[in-house]
């Protein structure tokens, strides 16, 4: 089994609704992501995935949230955007992506650091 992984960052805002602390203020985050995939087998030059396509579908991704109000977006006006819920929309979003590449890869997971020393992993559906 190999584990292909690449990660990417964005800099964004967001509150957390009916947190009832701190984090129920704006406050901002460096955003650091990694996403990875997995695969049994290798293509015909011995890679699982290039990391060229990964990195695309993944900075794509993450483009589309940096520098805004993670609050202000479709994906989390009926929910919260803690880093749960971020990893699961990545982990949703550049698994699309990779298909619409022509990619036949599903994301195994999407982990997201708040700070260097907190993070959320998301495998997907189990």
């Amino acid at each position: 089994m190999y584990e292909v992984t690449v990660s990417a960052h964005f800099d964004s805002a967001h509150y957390l609704r009916e947190y009832h602390g701190r984090c129920e203020n704006l406050h901002g985050h460096r955003w650091q992501v990694e996403a990875s995939v997995r695969s049994n087998k290798l293509n015909q030059i011995g890679l699982a995935l290039d990391f060229t396509e990964l990195k695309k579908a993944l900075r794509e991704t993450v483009a589309q949230l940096d520098h805004v109000c993670l609050n202000d977006l479709p994906e989390f006006s009926n929910i919260n955007p803690s880093s749960e819920n971020i990893a699961s929309a990545i982990f949703e979003k550049v698994t699309k992506r990779l298909h619409e590449q022509g990619l036949d890869f599903t994301i195994y997971s999407i982990k997201v650091y708040e700070s260097p020393d907190a993070w959320v992993t998301y495998y997907g559906a189990c």
